[in-house]
């Protein structure tokens, strides 16, 4: 089977992987679509291969498919079903893991990354284990399934954290395609979105995406801008999803006094002032990494639900034979999601 390989040195090649089946409790997924994601560049732009344990692994943490063979075991799944699958795997016996949250289990040996740890969802199939299975509503494509998978996801965990609803001016910091969908489903949940970032191709895009106002943040004096906006008072709520920390600091400053702000973007140091940027302005700060499987099951029925148009922030569909092109492009800061298809 075909799949695409990681060198290093942001060297990225198809190569042939051998054939694979289900075990105990895994199904085989046909892929039909699979996610490029800012988290690979690390795998992607590193010196060494994508290897765990001496052996190259597919990257790939955002696959959507259909099952096309069952493992022995497998309960609640058949042949042909449409997935989404969640990219973590734990013991599948503690708190966390059977309340759907495995990126969380503490049995460190038990647990598993596909596209890191197992292979991922950059190939013509792949193998998971029946627990990372995730139903993809009729209503939602399978590239859409795919952005779901995780960038998607991901901003609509946050939103959930930050209880956004109509009643809110939401800043959100970074249109890159965490941000966009951030931009788009808070929109649809009824907030004013304020969308800032540096790149006009991606202000461009949160605009199209629903954005009330848009700022570039090249301009310095962001909070500012925003207080402008806002009467003088800054955003009911705030999302970082650049992962820097001159934007992390921004977006603390522009949230208003007793408001919320959640980070998402990873990585990177920032330094705060508790006492008057936070503790004196009665700020709730929030984290949000990713999803639960039910998380995950309802930010897909909600696309399918309220028709989010997430697919309109895609820009660069390919083959899997077009892959490595691909993440040249999405590595070198192209705007909007890249995804792999399969007929």
């Amino acid at each position: 089977m075909r799949g695409l390989a990681f060198h290093g040195n942001s060297v990225a090649e198809v190569i042939n992987f051998p054939d694979v089946g289900p075990g105990v409790e895994q199904v085989l997924i046909k892929l039909r679509s699979s996610g490029l994601c800012g988290s690979d560049f690390n795998r992607y732009r590193g010196k060494n291969p994508n290897e765990y344990n001496g052996q190259l692994i597919r990257p790939g943490h955002e696959p959507c498919g259909e099952i096309v063979a069952l493992g022995p075991n497998v309960k609640g799944l058949k042949v042909g079903d449409r997935i989404i699958q969640h990219h973590y795997e734990g013991c599948r016996e503690c708190k966390f893991c059977l309340s759907g949250w495995q990126q969380l289990c503490r049995v460190v040996d038990k647990k598993e990354y596909y596209g890191g740890s197992m292979h991922g969802g950059h190939g013509d199939y792949m193998v998971a284990h029946q627990s990372t299975c995730v139903p993809l509503p009729d209503e939602v494509v399978f590239e859409v399934g795919a952005y779901l998978a995780c960038g998607a996801s991901t901003a609509f965990q946050a939103l959930k954290k930050l209880d956004i609803s109509g009643r809110d001016v939401l800043a959100v910091f970074g249109q890159g395609p965490v941000g966009l969908a951030a931009t788009m489903f808070g929109t649809d949940m009824g907030a004013r979105v304020i969308a800032v970032d540096i790149s006009p191709e991606r202000l461009n895009m949160a605009a199209d995406s629903g954005a009330w106002a848009t700022i570039d943040a090249s301009d310095n004096n962001v909070s500012e801008q925003i207080k402008n906006l806002t009467d003088g008072e800054g955003a009911d709520a705030s999302l970082e999803a650049a992962g820097l920390a001159v934007t992390r600091v921004a977006a603390v400053e522009s949230t208003k006094i007793f408001g919320r702000s959640c980070m998402v973007g990873e990585g990177g140091e920032v330094t705060f002032q508790p006492s008057p940027q936070i503790i004196h302005r009665h700020l709730t700060l929030l984290g949000s990494w990713t999803f639960s499987t039910f998380g995950l099951a309802e930010a897909a029925r909600y696309t399918a639900e309220r028709n989010v148009p997430l697919g309109s922030i895609i820009t660069s569909r390919s083959t899997i034979e077009q892959a490595a092109v691909a993440y040249e492009k999405f590595s070198a800061g192209a705007p909007g999601k890249f995804v792999i298809n399969w007929d």
